[in-house]
Formats: C-alpha cells, structure tokens, sequence
C-alpha cells in the first residue's frame, strides 16, 4: 500500500521560502554575523541595541500597514533594516539613538518611494539622520571591526552568499574595485588621513557596506550595465566624500547619491516609454 507523504504545513511553507528569499538569505547572514561580533566583550550591548531597533522598525511599518489597510503584514524588510542600523551604530550608542535611526529608517522607506519602491537605501537615511542630530558615533561592529583582523573572512564569505542571492556582483565588485583603486590613488599622491581607508575599521565599514546596502535590490539596478555605472556613482562620491569631509558620513552619503542616480534614472526611462 503506497504511503502519501503529508504536506508541510504552511506556516512550515512559509517559512521555508522566506529562508530562501534574498531578504532571508540576507537576515540569516546579519544574524549569524551578529552573533561572531557579539563575542567581543565591548559590542556584548550590541544585542539590547539590536533589539531595540528592530522593535522600533517594526512597530512603525506595522502602523503604516494598519493605516494603509493591508491584508498582509509581514515586516521582513523592517527586521533587516532594524539590525542593519543597529550593527552600523556603536553599541555605546543611547537607546533613543538606535530607537530614532531605526524609525527614521523605515519612515523614509515609506515616504520616499516611487511607485511602492523606496528611492534611497532605508538604513543609510536613518543612519545619517541620527548623525546629522546628535552626531552618533558608527563602530560598523557588524563587520567585524571589533574582533581580528582575520575575523572578516567571516564578513566576506556572509557577503559573498548574499550578493550571490541578489545577483549584485557587477555592483559590488564595480564599488570595491573603485573604491579601493581611488584610495591607492590618493595615497600615491600623499593626500592626508588615506590610508586609515584601508584600516580597521573603515576598511570594515566598506566592506559591510557594500555587501548589504549596495545590494539592495528596491533602491538599485538589476541590469548588469546600470550595476555598473550604480557601483562606479557610490565609490567615486563616497572617495570624494572621504577627502573632503572626512568623518562617518561619507560611505552613507556615496550610497545615497547611486540610490537618487538610479532613482532619477527609472523616472527618465519611464517618461520616455509614456
């Protein structure tokens, strides 16, 4: 007599296609990195921190969803950005901080938009935000800028696996490599404070940086040739950024710039089509 396997159940479904959606390949990735940060015994507040932002986040799309009626409320994307900001913030950061970027964050996702589709990276608003009003400290301890320096292997093999997922290795490998090829650039000429860039934990930050929020499928290209151009955009203004205003901001003001590239860039290619 033939045996019919049960159907998984579906919150087990569910569950199982969100693990393998470039959201869950991401969020496991983050948590999995969050937990090898943790172990430094200074970045050990990282999770309150964490926890506190990812709340924040969700309790705001949750209200969005409320006000705007939908059926369907599953705030994936806010937990990512939520843990995206918190591992960005140094962990001797206030808990209002974390609460305010994290809030921040996820508001502009929803004010900033063109159809449905945030225009700039949700973290890196509220990152900067939280900056520019009480110029909160950026450890990037999620890249592992607390631990040795051989700890970013585990950075990279994480990042890796995500921009796998997203497809989004001509934009990351375009930002590092210019990035990276501007820096040696400066240093040749003798430009001041360069080769900090290339040192923990601003080299860390990069790295992070470009591997979950370059990759940002709703606020970047998926074309291969606009990849490219996208990734060029964010490393020459974040180089740019770096010379001249020194600082925290330039990684997230690079990022933002290619997000309001690719942005003005789908406006113009849908006016023409109408």
């Amino acid at each position: 007599m033939n045996q019919v396997n049960p159907k998984p159940p579906p919150a087990r479904n569910e569950l199982r296609a969100f693990i393998n959606s470039p959201k869950g390949y991401a969020l496991v990735a983050l948590l999995a990195l969050t937990l090898i940060a943790a172990t430094d015994p200074g970045s050990t507040r990282g999770w309150l921190n964490a926890s506190l932002a990812i709340g924040a986040a969700v309790l705001v799309d949750v209200a969005v969803a409320l006000l705007q009626q939908r059926r369907r409320i599953f705030p994936d994307g806010a937990v990512l950005t939520g843990l995206i900001v918190a591992l960005v913030l140094s962990t001797t950061e206030p808990w209002y901080a974390c609460v305010l970027a994290a809030a921040g964050a996820v508001l502009s996702k929803h004010l900033l938009k063109i159809r449905r589709k945030p225009v700039f990276n949700p973290a890196a608003v509220g990152l900067l935000l939280v900056l520019l009003l009480f110029r909160s400290a950026q450890s990037w301890w999620g890249g592992m800028s607390a631990l040795p320096d051989w700890s970013m292997l585990f950075l990279l093999v994480a990042g890796v696996l995500v921009t796998s997922r997203v497809n989004k290795f001509p934009q990351v490998l375009t930002f590092l490599g210019l990035y990276f090829a501007l820096v040696l650039i400066a240093g040749l000429l003798h430009l001041p404070g360069v080769g900090d860039a290339l040192r923990s934990p601003l080299l860390n930050a990069a790295l992070f940086l470009a591997f979950f929020m370059v990759t940002d499928p709703p606020t970047s290209p998926g074309k291969y040739p606009e990849q490219v151009l996208f990734g060029s955009i964010a490393a020459v203004v974040c180089v740019a950024g770096y010379l001249v205003l020194g600082g925290l901001s330039y990684l997230l003001i690079g990022l933002l710039a290619a997000n309001g590239w690719h942005a003005w860039r789908s406006l113009s290619a849908r006016a023409a089509a109408d």
